[in-house]
């Protein structure tokens, strides 16, 4: 019997990387869970994946829509009579660059997916928790929950609203039998950290971020252990926990396992600089050529004058 055996699972984001690293551990400790994604082919995909079919399913889901949100939950009790666990794992990253720089249907989508995707999950998780007298809702945090961090602003920022949005449901419902958590997973090895886009001109500013990656990165099992004991009965009667997968210990040792790297010359020269990491560029949404011309043109004039 494993941690969550008889327990039902909603994982959005749920078809790839951390999310479908989640899942898999709450598949691993006896639930049933349902995973989401916008597409039903990388739903199909990872449904593919598992070999028990009797206690997975999955749909494709906007969490941007609210009815796509309650459509999934309507297919969470359908499929196995309840919901006891939802996890908010669905999340993007705009382009690294300045905040006027970024395509504005990039930034869009991660405030909807970030932020809306958050508060559709969490208030229809707890429309059904509360019916059923109890459940447990957990958020994922991200760089930027605590402190900003220039050109990521749509991401970092939407971290932000995510950790104060989840710090006030637990003190809202603390006395309901609702369990509300949040996890910052720190630096996980997934897409989301090794396949970026960068604004033309700042690709460089993202190479030392494959060293970080190198000392700090962990595969996707290792915060999805973290979620399970949330989810689990070792937090039952608790709400308002906060999670740092990334801690004192991680970051020394990283930082130790990095300095043996380099005094043994074991670490490529193509690692230090950041030909692993793979790196798109998108143009700039904003035109500075015309803010160039004007401020050349004003530079003359003002010599002219002189």
């Amino acid at each position: 019997m494993g941690q969550l055996a008889g327990k039902v699972a909603v994982v959005t984001g749920g078809t790839r990387g951390l999310g479908l690293g989640i899942a898999r551990a709450f598949l691993d400790e006896g639930a049933r869970v349902m995973i989401a994604s916008r597409s039903q082919a990388s739903v199909d995909r990872a449904l593919g994946e598992f070999d028990d079919r009797t206690r997975v399913d999955g749909m494709a889901c906007d969490v941007a829509q609210a009815s796509d949100v309650r459509a999934l939950a309507e297919r969470a009790v359908a499929s196995f009579s309840r919901v006891d666990i939802w996890v908010n794992s669905a999340g993007l990253s705009a382009p690294y660059g300045p905040t006027v720089d970024i395509p504005d249907e990039a930034y869009r989508a991660v405030l909807q997916t970030n932020i809306m995707g958050t508060y559709n999950g969490s208030r229809i998780a707890i429309e059904y928790f509360l019916r059923q007298g109890g459940g447990k809702l957990i958020n994922l945090l991200g760089r930027g929950d605590k402190e900003p961090v220039p050109f990521q602003s749509a991401y970092a920022s939407s971290k932000t609203w995510v950790r104060a949005f989840t710090r006030a449901l637990a003190q809202e419902y603390k006395s309901s039998g609702i369990g509300v958590f949040a996890v910052n997973p720190g630096l996980v090895l997934t897409d989301m950290i090794t396949k970026v886009e960068a604004i033309a001109g700042y690709e460089e500013r993202m190479k030392p971020f494959e060293t970080i990656t190198r000392m700090w990165g962990k595969p996707p099992a290792v915060p999805a252990a973290r979620v399970v004991r949330l989810a689990s009965s070792a937090t039952d009667g608790k709400t308002g926990i906060e999670v740092q997968v990334l801690g004192f210990g991680i970051i020394i040792g990283g930082a130790v396992r990095e300095l043996f790297r380099r005094m043994g010359g074991s670490k490529r020269r193509g690692g230090e600089s950041g030909e692993g990491l793979k790196i798109a560029t998108v143009d700039p949404a904003f035109d500075h050529t015309s803010t160039l011309n004007t401020r050349a043109e004003a530079t003359q004039q003002e010599s002219h004058h002189k």
